[in-house]
């Protein structure tokens, strides 16, 4: 079979399962399969598929239908212009995390400006710490713009920081990301206890437990639910990770927070302490309040 009709054969598939983007998701899978780009498949949709790689492709196509995610399916999600290793361990990374990033760097380049120095930072002498780091993203994007920083990463998950090596190592930041088993960063082997940090990003659980009906399956069945549920209500998490914060921040480090679509009233008064200054809410591309800064004081 050519792979002009294999793919019209998923599509089909696809469509029929009622799975959104189906023919973005076909294409992506009998590319993955086939071991090419796109421009192939549209230069030569003449080629002919060996059996074993069509079986493959419709294997795939199966579970996309039963609603496996096509990124587990690849193993692989862009985040932030990088290629990621993804497994069910950890939570797909989603673009509206990278304003996680954005404000991170631009909160540091403030703080330059404000110090009298160059606003860009190549991070030289900064400790920054990623909380419930997954498939390390967060850490590793910041580390590709931060050169000269020192990171500590921190998941609860074994399994998920076993991807995140994998990804430290596939972006040549090992060097500099140490990965660490903690909760939240309260430590459960070797500790970065010691360490006093300059900026702490999070991307953490903030999905309430009573909205996962509301979830498309592809979230509630298959990412993983420790990184997905902060509690029945999905903010429950956030004031120990303040509290924490607050702690091993130095005086005028920086914490950014990604928050759920409505944890914003909840999580904004945790802010609100003495131990803040300088707080921000960056709203994503939807308008809706998706980044929460703040200041230690």
């Amino acid at each position: 079979m050519d792979a002009r009709t294999a793919l019209k054969i998923g599509i089909a598939h696809l469509r029929e399962a009622g799975v959104p983007s189906f023919t973005l998701a076909a294409e992506l899978l009998l590319l993955h399969v086939a071991g090419r780009d796109r421009t192939w498949l549209y230069a030569h949709p003449e080629e002919t598929l060996p059996h074993e790689k069509l079986h493959h492709f419709l294997e795939l196509i199966a579970h996309r239908a039963a609603g496996e995610p096509t990124q587990y399916l690849i193993g692989r999600q862009e985040f932030w212009g990088l290629e990621f290793e993804v497994t069910p361990a950890v939570l797909i990374p989603r673009p509206e995390t990278e304003h996680v990033i954005e404000v991170a760097l631009d909160r540091l380049a403030l703080r330059e400006l404000h110090a009298g120095r160059p606003q860009k930072t190549i991070g030289e002498g900064l400790q920054i710490a990623d909380i419930g780091t997954g498939s390390g993203c967060i850490a590793i994007a910041l580390a590709k713009e931060l050169p000269k920083a020192s990171f500590v990463a921190t998941d609860i998950s074994q399994a998920a920081l076993e991807v995140a090596h994998r990804n430290v190592q596939r972006h040549a930041v090992a060097d500099r990301v140490r990965l660490v088993r903690a909760d939240l960063l309260e430590p459960s082997g070797e500790t970065p206890a010691r360490i006093v940090f300059d900026l702490i990003a999070s991307n953490p659980p903030y999905i309430g437990r009573r909205e996962a009906p509301t979830l498309t399956r592809e979230v509630r069945d298959h990412e993983p639910e420790q990184a997905l549920f902060g509690g029945e209500e999905g903010y429950e998490l956030y004031g120990d990770l303040v509290a924490q914060a607050a702690s091993h921040l130095k005086p005028g480090g920086i914490l950014v927070l990604e928050v759920g679509h409505d944890s914003l009233p909840a999580v904004r008064p945790l802010l609100d302490a003495t131990d803040w200054a300088n707080v921000g809410v960056t709203n994503d591309l939807a308008g809706i309040p998706r980044v929460i800064a703040a200041e230690r004081a």
